[in-house]
Parts: structure tokens; C-alpha cells; sequence
């Protein structure tokens, strides 16, 4: 499969890390001569220092017999005018743009495809991925890391062993006497190392497991990884912008709190005071340095509580008691003030913190210094362009670790090899683990007894570089 990509940041560069990786024919343009430059010492494709914007380059980047086009620029116009610019002369590669703008989230793709306008298949929209990866670790206590499995109960969760906890000294051999109900550790991440489990692993305190279970018994594993459960209701949100914004909209959809306005000491704008809070309901604090930032915030939270003001402003911090939050998240551009700004104020005692950064690296940082979950924004976007691109047999893709690990979702094909064999006979490749089955109306972690099927839907964790040979085990024959 050959794909062009369009934008040598930091995604741009990390797909297209992934599609060698895989054996994909990959050809980078990047209009920037020193990232271009860099990225051409780095990575083994084709890099050509030109504009996107224009057919000459991209037939020089092989559009001509590409399969797809991803436009993943800081420009959510020069991405849609390039996926454009390439519908005119070849309509049957699939493009594929990067936007932040929720407006072109709303365009129905299948009508414009019809009629040829943009001729985009699909849009990705990074702060969209995030605020929903944000919501779903809120939904568990903030805990840990959480996702979901579309259409089944099953759900994998991210979470430190704790000196001390049930967790702490135990062998997987001895996993189901403390967890009876289904559930399976896929992942161990120690230090700088991330491995696949085995039987005789023995976990240790600081390790980040990442375990497998139904959606119901997942509050439990936390527990026992030492995870003590706090409610959540008093929320600060840090950083006004649109990601913020769209986890504080998600956060007040249903709250009906009543506050009084009054004006902040320092007369910027007109601040919100809670005058009555119930205990089951839930509070929101939005913190944001840029004034006018804060006004169309207080305009559109009437029930949240806007403060014009710098986290790193320490006596800011203790005027306003930012330590009594239940739950701190850090949403700001900034994914060093992030970490910092989330490990200070769990210093202060809030219980729990959540942290936006931009890589797997970054991520594993962050767990390590007691971030409680850390969102990889740019891993976020990069998994849903995969998802598109990873062949007709795999639907889905979610890097995991330091990005060297991936869990995929394909179908078993009906003259795949494995059909009708037991999962002890057709074994899987090295560093793979087959870890969930949907097999029609039922779900299900497979036992030494499982059969594969034709139409059933797996998920599997491998290490990168794997993808290619299980869509060749479980795909249609060729």
C-alpha cells in the first residue's frame, strides 16, 4: 500500500514511522526546509521539501498510484484544499484531513463525496479523540487510563501498582485467586521496559499494568492495585481552549447549579460564585490566563466557575484552595506545564489528576512522576488515521507503552487458516496475545479451548511490526 502524507510535525513523522514500520511505500512532503530535512535523516522514505498544495508536488510524491492521502498540517484549510486539489484528478485515493474546527465535523462526508465537493473520506479531529479518552477515565474515578471496546462489555484499563496493594509481589500464576470474575493483564510497562506478560511474571510496585475486564469489575482491579476510589465533584479544568472547553461542556451537560455573579477582585470580568451546590452534583472550575478567552467562557458556563488567572502563580493557587479539588485536568499547549502543574497540585492534595501531552514518551514520563492518567494527544490522532489504513481485515488501531506496542481489532476471514483451529494449535506470532473475541451478540476473553471462527471479531496486542503478518493469517487468502 502506498500512502503521502502531507506534514513532517511530529504526526506526520510518527505515522509514517508506523507505516515503514509495516512495509507500507510512504512518501513525506513538508513545506518547512529543517523539519523536512530532519525527517529525511530519520526516516527511510521518500521526503520532498515542497508545498503540498500544489499537483506537482504530490504527483512527484507518486499520488498517481497512491491508495491514500493523509493532510496532517497545523492547517485545517491547507489540508482540506490538498485532499481537494487531489479529488479533482484522482478521485479513487482515499484522503484523509486533520481539522480542528468542530463546523467540518458536521459535514455529512457521504452527500459531499457524491457530488464531488472537497472529496474528503474522512476527518479527524484531535481534540474530539481526546475529550472523549478525558470523559472515560472520568467515568472510573480517574484512575487510570480506559479504553473501550465498541460493542462488547469489555473494557482495558491503565493503572500503577501501589507499594503494598493485593498487586504488589504477585505472581500471574496466583492472578484468578484475587480476581475471579474474567480479566487478563495483556501489558506490563517497568521502567523503560514494556513487555508481554507470562505466568511467571511477578509485578512490582511502580509497574503499569494494563489489564482487560468487564466494564463492571474494573473499579475492583483499581482497588486492588492499590487505587483507593474517591468521588469526584469538584473539578478544575486548566486551560480555556477548545479541548478544555469541550470536556467542561461534556462535564455541565446535565448540571443545573445555580451561581451568583460578582466581580473578581481584579475587575477583568464577571467571575461566577456558587452560591448552591448539592452534594450529588458535580462542580466545575475553568482556569485560563488569556482575558478573552475567560469572557466567552463566563458567557457560554453560566454554572462554572471562570478564573482569569496563571496556574503557575503559586499564591493563586492558595487563595483560591485549588488543592480541596477532587480532580485537577491540564489541557493547556503547553504539555510541560501540564505534568508540572498536575504533579504540584496533587502535591497540594488533589486526589487526582488527569494530563494532556503530546507523545507515548511524554506519557509514560508522566505516570512515572504521579500523574494519575495521561492523554497522548498526538498518539490519539495517529491511532485514528491507522485505523483507516491498516488493510480491508484490520478495523482498528491503539498504541499502547511507548508506542511500540499495538492492540488491533480485525476479522477472521472465512478461507483464513486459522478457521475451525484451536488457539493451541494456530499460534499466534512472537510477542502477540490474542486478548478479546465478539462473536456475534456474545463477548468473551478466550480460554486454551477457544476455536476460531469465520466472522469472528478479535483483538489482539502485538508488538509493532506484526500487523502486516496477522492480516495475512486472519485475512482473506490471496
Amino acid at each position: 500500500m502506498r500512502v503521502i502524507i502531507i506534514g513532517a510535525g511530529f504526526t506526520g513523522t510518527q505515522l509514517a514511522r508506523h507505516l515503514i514500520h509495516e512495509k507500507y511505500d510512504v512518501s513525506l512532503i513538508e513545506s518547512n526546509e529543517e523539519r523536512a530535512r530532519h525527517a529525511s535523516n530519520r526516516l527511510d522514505c521518500l521526503v520532498l521539501y515542497n508545498e503540498g498544495n500544489s499537483l506537482e508536488s504530490l504527483e512527484e510524491a507518486g499520488i498517481a498510484k497512491a491508495d491514500a492521502l493523509v493532510c496532517v498540517t497545523d492547517s485545517d484549510e491547507i489540508n482540506m484544499i490538498i485532499c481537494g486539489l487531489a479529488a479533482s484528478r484522482y478521485p479513487n485515493v482515499i484522503k484523509i484531513a486533520k481539522v480542528r474546527n468542530d463546523d467540518y465535523m458536521k459535514i455529512n462526508l457521504s452527500e459531499l463525496r457524491g457530488s464531488g465537493i472537497l472529496g474528503i473520506d474522512r476527518f479527524i479531529h484531535s481534540d474530539i479523540e481526546a475529550a472523549k479518552a478525558v470523559l472515560n477515565a472520568i467515568s472510573h474515578g480517574a484512575q487510570g487510563n480506559i479504553l473501550q471496546f465498541s460493542g462488547t462489555p469489555y473494557e482495558l484499563g491503565s493503572v500503577n501498582i501501589t507499594k503494598g496493594s493485593v498487586f504488589d509481589g504477585l505472581s500471574l500464576l496466583d492472578f484468578h485467586s484475587f480476581v475471579r470474575d474474567e480479566g487478563l493483564i495483556t501489558l506490563v510497562e517497568r521502567g523503560k521496559e514494556c513487555f508481554l506478560p507470562s505466568g511467571s511474571t511477578v509485578l512490582s510496585p511502580g509497574d503499569l499494568i494494563h489489564i482487560i475486564t468487564r466494564e463492571e469489575n474494573m473499579d475492583q482491579v483499581f482497588h486492588l492495585a492499590g487505587r483507593t476510589e474517591t468521588p469526584i465533584n469538584r473539578i478544575g479544568i486548566v486551560g480555556g481552549g477548545r479541548l478544555g472547553e469541550l470536556i467542561a461542556e461534556e462535564l455541565l451537560s446535565n448540571n443545573d447549579i445555580t451561581f451568583e455573579a460578582k466581580k473578581t477582585k481584579k475587575n477583568f470580568f464577571v467571575s461566577f460564585i456558587k452560591s448552591f451546590f448539592p452534594k450529588n452534583k458535580r462542580t466545575v472550575i475553568i482556569i485560563e490566563k488569556d482575558y478573552n478567552i475567560c469572557k466567552e467562557l463566563s458567557a457560554k458556563f453560566q454554572n462554572a466557575l471562570i478564573l482569569n488567572e496563571d496556574i503557575s502563580d503559586e499564591s493563586f493557587i492558595a487563595e483560591e484552595r485549588l488543592g480541596d479539588l477532587d480532580l485537577i485536568i491540564t489541557t493547556t499547549d503547553n504539555q510541560d506545564l501540564n505534568i508540572i502543574a498536575a504533579i504540584y497540585l496533587k502535591s497540594l492534595g488533589v486526589r487526582r489528576a488527569i494530563a494532556l501531552v503530546m507523545s507515548p514518551g511524554h506519557k509514560t514520563i508522566a505516570h512515572q512522576l504521579g500523574v494519575d492518567v495521561a492523554i497522548p494527544l498526538k498518539s490519539v490522532v495517529v491511532d485514528s488515521i491507522l485505523s483507516h489504513l491498516m488493510g480491508s481485515g484490520i478495523s482498528d488501531v491503539h498504541n499502547l507503552g511507548d508506542g511500540s506496542v499495538s492492540i488491533i481489532k480485525l476479522e477472521i476471514a472465512e478461507d483464513s487458516a486459522a478457521v475451525d483451529k484451536s488457539i493451541k494449535e494456530f499460534r499466534l506470532p512472537q510477542n502477540g496475545l490474542l486478548m478479546l473475541v465478539n462473536r456475534g451478540e456474545t463477548s468473551f476473553i478466550p480460554q486454551g479451548d477457544y476455536i476460531y471462527k469465520a466472522g469472528d471479531k478479535i483483538v489482539l496486542i502485538v508488538k509493532n511490526g506484526n500487523e502486516a503478518e496477522l492480516e495475512k493469517y486472519f485475512g482473506a487468502a490471496k
